[in-house]
């Protein structure tokens, strides 16, 4: 196959208010300030543009990163990329990120790799879930998002195994097993037989997206440091592992690169689909193998992670992503990329954003992951004053939101209080205690989608200051306007009997209100 498509000279990558850019463009023009696409889009981009930094311009250490800065990371990866101009053609003689050797696997469709579209029997609610053809750029992309995000199940053949006497890919009876979820994606246990995936990721952001790759440039002196990695190894397009566990995949299990760019699935590009098998199986956060934008707690017993929840949106998780700089113990949860970066951009005491994102997944029983009820992507960008960020603004934030959990659970107990009023009072009314339910938790989903406008500004008004103290106090009220409207769009008060346990209800957010 003739060598087409070059990612470094063609433009793929969404960026927002822009357009698509290659690579070339995204290390050599400053005015593009941050990535488009979805969530998982953004961080699987982020991660690979971050790879090519760290392949390209690793520092050696504070002083070293200081002194290359931004512009001169990005004249190293423009030099780097000039190197390995041959290893980026999507399409040709060495295809990048794929391996050509498992033409024998079964072609999947391109839409059965996005949640976010309908296909086999799903039933099409909106025309933007039909699957349609797809062009170069955005098979480039999704490409990008298969090696960590791949969703589990049976869209991976895993009949072909490329490392002689491999089992990882077989069940208990000898037979092709379905696809582990990719190491970006995860899964976790909801209890009664019920599972989920979907890590949260974190990372800083700049002026722009060089100066974003910049900041969450780790040194050699930061991966040296790192539980379980074994060095920074070499990213996949300068050696692409031959099987599941042959030398070059048992070496770059535990690099550095691998956690950015890992090589979860082994894919080929076919003209209407893509060819697709498990690929290297890593390590997970649960025995020490921890992300870099994950935020994890390790513990003796055992290791938690922050997972992407739609019903409580990440700018309600900031405490918990910064839960280090409070440093008052020695436990917690950390975000290598966040606590390494917030070292140094002290020193600028500038103001940057903190962005966390991903999606949310069901997975059966089976290992099959799709997206289902509330599954959803997630993101937020928050900006913070870094020369103020401290244990006082992080408590103080603490404690408003935990203030808007009670605000929350008020508005909760008095739309139940209100259909247990209103309605029939018979308690073995199935369809009344459903509704009941129902319309609680879209009040509590109502609220809290209405208290995010208002993220960046309570976290402005999180200091000592009296100013931020009158803000917090407008805040409240603002906060307190959103739950009786919530209430009053969740609980009409038309009928006789309405009105009656509509007043009855209301609830009342006096003390909430005075001053602190």
């Amino acid at each position: 196959m003739d060598n087409r498509f070059n990612l470094i000279d063609e433009p793929w990558i969404p960026v927002a208010d822009f357009g698509r850019v290659s690579l070339k463009e995204v290390f050599s023009r400053p005015e593009l300030r941050a990535l488009g696409g979805n969530p998982v889009q953004k961080i699987a981009l982020t991660k690979l543009l971050l790879a090519i930094a760290q392949a390209a311009a690793t520092p050696k250490d504070d002083e070293h990163w200081l002194q290359m800065g931004w512009q001169g990371m990005a004249d190293k990866c423009l030099s780097y990329l000039h190197q390995w101009h041959d290893s980026f053609y999507l399409y040709g003689e060495k295809p990048f990120l794929q391996m050509p050797e498992i033409t024998r696997a079964k072609i999947r469709s391109f839409g059965v790799f996005s949640p976010e579209v309908a296909t086999g029997n799903t039933t099409v609610l909106i025309e933007s879930q039909t699957e349609k053809p797809l062009p170069p750029e955005e098979i480039a992309v999704l490409l990008v998002c298969q090696m960590g995000f791949s969703l589990g199940g049976k869209k991976s053949d895993n009949s072909i195994i490329m490392t002689e006497g491999y089992r990882l890919k077989l069940n208990q009876k000898g037979n092709p097993a379905v696809g582990v979820p990719g190491i970006f994606i995860g899964k976790r246990s909801l209890g009664k037989g019920k599972q989920a995936g979907g890590l949260l990721h974190s990372f800083w952001v700049g002026r722009h997206i060089a100066e974003t790759l910049w900041v969450n440039l780790l040194s050699i002196e930061d991966i040296d440091s790192l539980p379980n990695i074994s060095s920074i190894g070499s990213p996949p397009w300068e050696c692409m592992p031959k099987g599941e566990d042959c030398e070059i995949s048992k070496r770059e299990k535990f690099s550095y690169l691998s956690h950015l760019v890992p090589v979860n699935k082994f894919c080929f590009i076919a003209e209407k689909g893509i060819h697709i098998t498990d690929g290297i199986v890593y390590p997970d956060f649960s025995i020490g193998r921890i992300d870099p934008m994950n935020s994890v707690n390790i513990t003796r017993e055992k290791n938690t992670a922050l997972w992407v929840n739609p019903q409580k949106r990440p700018w309600r998780e900031l405490t918990s992503i910064l839960q280090f700089v409070q440093g008052d113990s020695i436990s917690g949860f950390e975000t290598v990329l966040i606590n390494k970066g917030l070292r140094r951009l002290k020193r600028f005491g500038s103001r940057f954003a903190l962005w966390s994102g991903g999606v949310m997944v069901t997975t059966h029983t089976t290992g099959e992951q799709y997206a289902a009820g509330l599954d959803d992507y997630l993101q937020s960008e928050l900006w913070l004053n870094i020369d103020e960020l401290g244990t006082n603004l992080l408590s103080v934030l603490k404690s408003e939101i935990f203030e808007l959990g009670n605000i929350q659970y008020q508005l909760s107990k008095s739309v139940e209080r209100y259909f247990h009023a209103a309605g029939d009072p018979k308690p073995k009314d199935a369809r009344k205690i459903t509704k009941a339910k129902e319309a609680k938790a879209t009040s509590e989903n109502m609220f809290w989608q209405l208290c995010e406008r208002q993220a960046q500004t309570l976290i402005d008004a999180c200091d000592n200051s009296e100013e931020g103290r009158q803000q917090r106090l407008q805040l409240r009220k603002v906060f307190a306007s959103y739950a009786y409207e919530v209430f009053d769009r969740t609980c009409p008060n038309h009928s006789a009997r309405q009105m009656d346990a509509w007043a009855q209800s209301r609830p009342h957010f006096s003390n909430y209100l005075k001053a602190e």
